[in-house]
């Protein structure tokens, strides 16, 4: 059996809001290869050769940090000067988006249209990552909101203090947030209303695996694993079989859900694990646009979806869907699958999700 670890995400504050270590785990069945973080400016590498290698190719790794939490990349490759090439290459584009779309890094485009309202000559990425949160959010008739800061603010700052917040603070938050109200162009980005902030959390590492992925590509690279927090995928482990994840439960630690086998597709995992307000995780991360509160229904939705923005955007709306709007969506979508667990630990997923059997 291959040994796997589970990657657990607690309570963070606002200083590292992008840190959304998804309830995954990577099973590489090449050795352990923690230990590897470096700076947001470094990052480390390490080669692994083993019996389930593919013949002539020799297990790479190298790991930065970004988005609040160290990004992996683990890839087969024959030639060790060529995979350390496309390993710092694929990280540059993790670090980049980070540093594009943070809430916290003063340079980055959207503390700056959070701070002042607008932003000149926004960057192509950002623009690209805007017009799809809009496309998501038609999709899902507003389930899908990055106007909801305001309501993470007041959450976050009241539970400094232990508490939550007052009934009239949620109604005005709420009453900034609208997705329609964000307007954008190739000269600004602008927020029509006053105390208006939108996040990125929702998109920005599945949007920065799918940069990363297209990279090693382009350095030839046929066989990798990368991780952000959000899971993507080109060819097999070893051997010609699959890059597997395990789906640890929300509430039961080292305990896994599923296990599923990578396809091609990207993964990503939402939950009200991984920021909460309140020990019964009933107030978390994830806001109802409609309601102002946390969705009460489930505590975590694992997507699999052709590209990693797909599956990072809809698995926060999925938690905000709940399970039949979400599922019969997925059901709309090619090539999109899920697997929804509720609070009191009931799991549903799509037809074709790519679990294996136990």
């Amino acid at each position: 059996m291959t040994k796997t670890a589970v990657l657990r995400s607690g309570k963070i504050n606002e200083d590292s809001p992008m840190q959304r270590r998804t309830l995954l785990s990577a099973s590489l069945g090449l050795g352990a290869l923690a230990g590897l973080a470096g700076t947001s400016e470094q990052w480390s590498h390490a080669a692994q050769s083993g019996p389930e290698a593919k013949d002539g190719l020799i297990l790479h790794a190298g790991s930065g940090l970004a988005f609040g939490t160290t990004v992996t990349i683990k890839l087969l490759h024959e030639n060790a000067m060529a995979a350390q090439a496309a390993i710092e290459d694929a990280l540059k584009q993790v670090r980049k988006i980070d540093a594009l779309m943070s809430l916290q890094q003063e340079h980055s485009q959207v503390f700056e249209l959070n701070r002042r309202g607008a932003v000149d000559r926004p960057e192509p990425d950002l623009l690209q990552v805007l017009a799809f949160a809009q496309q998501l959010s038609l999709l899902t008739a507003g389930a899908f909101d990055i106007t909801v800061q305001p309501l993470w603010r007041i959450f976050s700052q009241s539970g400094a203090t232990g508490a939550l917040p007052a009934p009239a603070e949620v109604a005005a938050a709420k009453a900034l947030v609208n997705w329609k109200n964000l307007e954008f162009d190739p000269k600004q980005v602008r927020l029509s209303r006053p105390g208006m902030a939108i996040t990125l959390n929702g998109v920005a590492q599945g949007y920065a695996v799918d940069l990363a992925l297209k990279t090693l590509r382009r350095h030839g690279v046929r066989h990798a694993l990368l991780d952000t927090g959000e899971f993507g995928s080109i060819g097999s482990k070893a051997n010609d079989r699959p890059w597997l994840l395990g789906i640890g439960h929300p509430r039961q630690r080292d305990t896994l859900s599923a296990t599923l086998k990578m396809d091609g597709r990207m993964v990503a995992t939402s939950g009200d694990y991984e920021t909460f307000f309140s020990p019964d995780f009933i107030h978390h991360h994830i806001f109802d646009p409609a309601s102002g509160r946390s969705p009460l229904e489930l505590a975590s939705a694992t997507v699999v979806a052709p590209t990693g923005i797909l599956a990072d955007g809809l698995s926060t709306a999925f938690m905000v869907m709940g399970t039949d709007k979400a599922l019969a969506l997925a059901g709309q979508i090619h090539d999109v699958d899920a697997l929804l667990i509720d609070k009191n630990g009931g799991v549903r997923k799509t037809e074709h999700f790519p679990a294996l059997q136990t």
